[in-house]
Parts: C-alpha cells; structure tokens; sequence
C-alpha cells in the first residue's frame, strides 16, 4: 500500500474510533473528532473541493457557532473538532489515511471521500471498524447490495440504473411527443463511474428502442476531445450522452461549442451542475442536461444557496453540494438522538430514523435515499431537476437545447 507524507489540517472546528462503537471516555470529551481524507491534489481536485470541502467546512463553522453538537450523556454541547488528510486521488493512499484516522488518531467519526471508487475502496475499513459512512458522491448499482453486505453504509446519489433509466425516460418522452428521433450519442471516461454507466446504457437505450451511432470510452486523463467531438458531429445524433467527470465535461463542452456540435439533447455527467461550469459558458449553459439537479424553487435550498455563498465565498455544486451537507445534518441528528459517541448506537437510528435536511425529509430504505435526482437541466441560470418527474419542484424539459451563441470563444 503506497503511503505519503500526511498534511494534516487541525481546525479548532472540524475532523473516529475503535471497533466496539462506544468511545470509553475516563472523562466528558471536550471535543468530538471528525477525520476524512479527501483528494486536495489529482484529478479529483475539483470535484472534491466544489462538492465536499465546502460543506465539511460549513457545517462545522455552523455546529460550532451554535456551541457543538449536543450529547445527552453528559448534558452539553461539544465542538467538533477535524483531522484531515490528502488522498491525493488515490485508493492506496485513501485507505491508508482511514485507516490512520481509526488505529492511530482514534477519531470518533470519519467523513467519506469524492467519487464512487474511492467510496468503494474504503468501505471495508468503514464497516470493519464499525464506522457509519455517508456516501453522497458515489453511484453504484451495488448500492443495494452494499447496504445489505455493509450495514454501516448508506447511499445519498441512488444507482446507475437509475440514472441511465430516468435519462431514457426522459429522451423517450420527447421522441414521443416528435421532438426527436431515436439515435443516440455516448462517450464515457474509462473508470469505475463511466465503464458502469455506459454499460447499463448500452442496454438501457436498447430496450428503449435508441440505436446508439457512436460509443467510444476515453482515457481519465485525456486532454483533447477536438477528434472525438468531430467524429460525433458527423454522426448526427438527437441525441448525445456523455458519462463524464467534471474535467472532460467541461472540455466535451467546450469542443462542442468549438465545433457547433448542438444536438436537440446534450447531457454531460459529473461537473454539469458545477458553478465553474456556469461560470465558464455563461448563457450557453441553458438547455444543458446533466446527472442530478435539485429543487432550486424550495425555500430550504434558497437559505441553503445563500448560506453556502456567504460562509465559503462560492456556490454550491447544484446536485450532490446539498446532499452532502444533509448528510451532515442526518449525522448530527443521529448523534443527537442518541446522545452519546455510541457509533453502533448511531448506525441504527441511521438506519431507522427520518432526518430533517435541506433537501427535505431523508429516511433511509434498505440503507438507500431512494428520493435523489436523476436529471437536471440549466434553465435561466438554474439547474432544475427534471426527473423524476415525481420529485417534488421537478420542471418541465427547456427543449430544444437552444444553439450555442455566435459569440462563443472560437
């Protein structure tokens, strides 16, 4: 297993523990310690530092301020206190820091890192440990069964048949009310993320009656989509689909710009409902569908946007960014309700219990938030969620894509 050099990161406000689940403290804990590791370089950088950070950090200065979380056992509130480390954007190096924040710093809880693969790849030391992990940036179809193998964890972004499903729903919807025809685009990055989706897409757009005229898998670190954007333009689809990350979502965007690629549907995954993304192609955003999205019209989000802005000086990521931070609101109220740094005791008041968040009541089913997004899209400056259409606050499709503008960077 590769190790590092650790930057640690101390706050007085912000980073678990051994297996038996109860902290045997000889005295009342003057804090409560919260370690993650989290990727502060690689290519997860991004994602990590718009999605995650942001929200560890302001649900600790909110904590704090408000003088800690309350535990029963001893009458009072206490302040959290956090260990962090880099993962550089590495499973080997991801599980050596959790594995460091259980044996050696003994944290009392530990938050999870960015990205489906290294969710996945610390799960085990989670659930071996007795740690509840909280996985709001992973999408899995072995979600369900993950919750059933690991008990301890629990899966905010629902799975990759979902995902797919809702996106074909979508499609098929506008192909029937003659808005479309039935050929469809796809790239996808060549991880864990893309691999799984393109290849329930594959069947997906099949059963769905879509014939799929381009599907290639790209490299992670590929830096130039000019040639496969070109060989996409040429096949004319209604279609395109890309299963990306937020850095080739952004040049998959931009070279379609670049090369007046404007299908009538065009979907990027992971990054779409980034506020860079906004801040990158301005009016051209509208139209774009995405993975996710998030009532935006919901009182709750709007205090939650606006407090996000003032504390951490950036918009949130209009998917996953309040997921994440109910997931530390559905962590605090299970400590709360408990009363104590009892992890097992936590574990099943998370597995049974409903939890007030930002994103409405979250309740848990065979350990998975079944009520998340699926399909979002920029509308007017905002990323609407469009399905489920069940969903409340879903809007209804902006169609057809409107063209990039003329003026676009060329």
């Amino acid at each position: 297993m590769t190790r590092c050099s650790w930057p640690i990161a101390l706050v007085v406000a912000f980073v678990g523990l051994p297996a038996s689940g109860i902290v045997a403290h000889t005295e009342p804990p003057k804090s409560i310690k919260i370690g993650y590791a989290i990727s502060l370089t690689g290519p997860n950088t991004a994602g990590a530092g718009i999605t995650v950070l942001p929200n560890y950090h302001l649900w600790v200065q909110e904590v704090n301020a408000a003088g800690g979380i309350m535990l029963k056992s001893i009458g009072k509130r206490v302040p959290i206190e956090v260990i962090q480390y880099d993962d550089h954007s590495n499973a080997d190096d991801a599980e050596a820091a959790v594995e460091r924040l259980i044996s050696q710093d003994k944290v009392d809880f530990i938050l999870p890192p960015w990205g489906t693969g290294l969710n996945l790849a610390v799960a085990p030391l989670f659930h071996s440990a007795g740690y509840p992990q909280l996985a709001t940036t992973a999408l899995s179809d072995r979600a369900p069964e993950l919750g059933k193998l690991w008990p301890n964890s629990f899966w905010f972004t629902g799975t990759m048949t979902g995902a797919v499903q809702a996106f074909v729903a979508t499609i098929s919807k506008l192909r029937s009310e003659g808005k479309i025809g039935s050929t469809v685009a796809m790239l996808s990055v060549a991880d864990q993320f893309g691999i799984g989706l393109a290849k329930v897409a594959r069947k997906a757009f099949k059963q769905g009656g879509f014939a799929i005229v381009y599907d290639r898998a790209y490299p992670v670190e590929t830096q130039d989509m000019r040639e496969i954007i070109v060989e996409v333009k040429g096949r004319n689809p209604d279609a395109f689909a890309g299963f990306s990350y937020p850095p080739d979502t952004i040049m998959i965007t931009e070279q379609a710009r670049l090369s007046s690629f404007n299908p009538k549907v065009f979907y990027t995954a992971v990054g779409t409902a980034f506020p860079l993304y906004k801040e990158r192609f301005g009016a051209d955003i509208d139209g774009v569908m995405g993975i996710g999205g998030w009532n935006a019209d919901a009182q709750a989000s709007k205090d939650y946007f606006k407090r996000h802005v003032e504390m951490t000086g950036q918009e949130p990521d209009w998917w996953a960014s309040p997921i994440t931070y109910a997931s530390l609101q559905v962590l605090q109220q299970a400590i709360e309700r408990v009363g104590d740094i009892d992890r097992a005791a936590v574990i099943k008041e998370l597995q049974t219990g409903t939890f007030d968040t930002v994103v409405g009541p979250v309740k848990f089913k065979n350990n998975l938030y079944e009520d998340t997004w699926h399909v979002g899209q920029w509308q007017h400056g905002d990323f609407q969620g469009i399905a489920p259409a069940s969903l409340p606050g879903a809007h209804p499709i902006m169609f057809p894509k409107p063209p990039w503008h003329a003026d676009a960077d060329r």
